[in-house]
């Protein structure tokens, strides 16, 4: 079996989605994979490495819809070059990261030469689809010519059933997984903790784009309130994104710059760092209109690392952790709930290590690449 991956993000691109691929397919040396993926600065050197052989073709449209002046000459461009890739690499399949525009895609495909595809589904491109009566119509073509859907969770899934009516049959879950070898615990440091600037804090880590549906602001408004119970607290951001002046001006609003830390996007080991050495980690996700978290792979890296997680109540995440066991799920639109969490968690030393120990070994078990190749390997085969 030969597989052409086609994927507008992945590595050295930022996105989780985008790295779950790598991650699996790199594990998969006999479905003879050839990615087709989307532009990204850094590309050369990654790809030189990446142990998948890739051409990158532009993917970034300016629109996922097909009338649109711009996109349209986009739209044909990567089918021009999808063809090429397909003419010269004779696929048995066509794996495609989302339904637009990669699925749209592999559809014309599929009508010129019968090459069945599969699509992966992460949920709020879902929804995001659901805003437009043009990309609703496109989502709905391509997920009735796939043959198979891979939905992210059991949520995605759901969503799939009832509100876009795809078949069942047509429907499996393989959730994303995380690098138990990279992302390990350790004990704390006191040196690598004073060159992170966490000296003498109790560090809050959230790890993710700077965008509304992570919920960075609702924690930046939670922290008066913890700071009441605890006052050392240190809420350390990573990620960047459109949000940030939005952010830069909750923290102004509440007063409390002292226990704001942006730290951008780190290099590996130092996101690794983070992790480990972090007292909670914070994912307090929630819906803003279309928007939701489909997943969280940063809750598992987190959990992987040994850390007591606290989620939003929303999307998928409830499938990243196991609530109660791991973390905690707790109801991320207003602050007021997220700080009475936070605050108990963080005065509990002995919950916060019996949290995170369970963490890691739950992580292993279920979703350590090892286990999951097996997985994707019964899922994805014809």
């Amino acid at each position: 079996m030969t597989v052409l991956l086609l994927t507008e993000v992945f590595p050295p691109g930022k996105g989780g989605s985008g790295r779950w691929l790598w991650e699996l397919y790199r594990r998969l040396p006999e479905f003879g994979v050839h990615v087709l993926a989307g532009e990204a600065p850094g590309a050369d050197a990654f790809d030189a490495a990446s142990g998948l052989p890739t051409t990158r073709i532009p993917l970034t449209f300016s629109s996922w819809g097909v009338w649109d002046v711009r996109s349209a000459p986009q739209y044909l461009r990567a089918l021009f070059d999808l063809r090429t890739q397909v003419s010269r690499r004779r696929p048995d399949a066509i794996h495609c990261g989302k339904c637009l525009p990669e699925g749209l895609l592999a559809t014309a495909m599929k009508r010129w030469t019968g090459i069945p595809f599969t699509c992966f589904v992460h949920g709020e491109e879902l929804t995001l689809a659901g805003t437009s009566r043009e990309l609703t119509r496109l989502s709905r073509k391509v997920l009735h010519e796939a043959a198979r859907v891979v939905a992210n969770s059991q949520h995605t899934k759901q969503i799939l059933l009832d509100k876009w009516g795809v078949e069942a049959g047509r429907i499996v879950v393989m959730h994303p997984g995380v690098d138990t070898t990279k992302f390990v615990p350790a004990p704390p440091d006191a040196a690598v903790r004073a060159r992170l600037g966490w000296t003498n804090r109790r560090v809050v880590l959230t790890v993710g784009a700077l965008q509304k549906r992570k919920g960075q602001d609702m924690m930046v408004r939670a922290l008066p309130a913890i700071r009441a119970a605890c006052p050392d607290v240190l809420y350390s951001i990573v990620g960047e994104g459109w949000e940030r002046p939005y952010l830069d001006s909750v923290v102004a609003e509440c007063g409390v710059a002292d226990l704001v830390q942006f730290r951008g996007i780190p290099q590996d080991d130092e996101l690794v760092a983070c992790y480990q050495q972090c007292d909670l980690f914070a994912l307090p996700n929630r819906q803003v209109g279309w928007d939701f978290e489909g997943f969280g792979i940063v809750l598992l890296e987190a959990q992987a690392s040994g850390r007591p997680v606290i989620a939003g109540r929303s999307g998928g995440t409830s499938e990243a952790i196991s609530p109660s066991h791991t973390g905690e799920l707790v109801p991320c639109d207003t602050p007021e709930p997220l700080a009475q969490a936070v605050s108990a968690l963080l005065q509990d030393d002995t919950r916060r290590a019996a949290l995170g120990a369970r963490g890691r070994d739950w992580v292993v078990e279920r979703f350590d690449w090892a286990a999951l190749s097996r997985q994707a390997r019964q899922i994805l085969s014809p």
